[in-house]
């Protein structure tokens, strides 16, 4: 990974390599959820390689959100994806509207909630994020628990970082 001299389209991240839990035991978690974001990533045929990673927030083994840079395999692929890894399905998402990690976040529990929707039928959608579990009713509920913690902890421990960070 390259030094970037790059103006971030995002606020509210750090270089990965400084990137810091609230103890020992967080950090090393977050470090496991970075070598899975990258190993995710990179997986990706159009993914060719890290220009640069940096690190949103997280709650250790719950959820982290990290913000790449890559370097695109082909056209018309972005350059600048957030990866939410954890306890969760992994999921990348484009900048658009996301422009602080508490915004991928919700994000991610907005597409991963229509996944849980159809789920819960028994149906998919190349229209939503794919998820890697089995479209069961049974997997929507453990899902659907997932993301109404997240949304009732770990978005409002984000958004409370962010203003105090600002």
């Amino acid at each position: 990974m390259r030094n970037e001299s790059l103006k971030l389209p995002v606020t509210g991240v750090v270089p990965v390599e400084q990137m810091l839990g609230e103890d020992a035991e967080e950090t090393k978690l977050f470090h496991m959820a970075y070598l899975a974001a990258k190993e995710y990533l990179l997986a990706f045929p159009w993914c060719e390689s890290i220009r640069g990673t940096y690190f949103g927030d997280g709650i250790g083994g719950i959820v982290e959100v990290f913000f790449f840079h890559i370097q695109p395999a082909r056209a018309g692929v972005d350059e600048w994806l957030w990866v939410i890894v954890g306890d969760i399905p992994l999921a990348y998402l484009v900048v658009d509207n996301c422009k602080v990690p508490s915004e991928a976040l919700e994000a991610y529990i907005q597409q991963m909630t229509k996944w849980v929707e159809l789920a819960k039928q028994g149906l998919v959608s190349r229209h939503v994020m794919p998820v890697s579990a089995k479209a069961t009713p049974e997997e929507a509920a453990i899902l659907e628990k997932k993301l109404d913690l997240l949304r009732q902890f770990a978005l409002p421990r984000f958004q409370d970082a962010e203003t105090k960070r600002a």
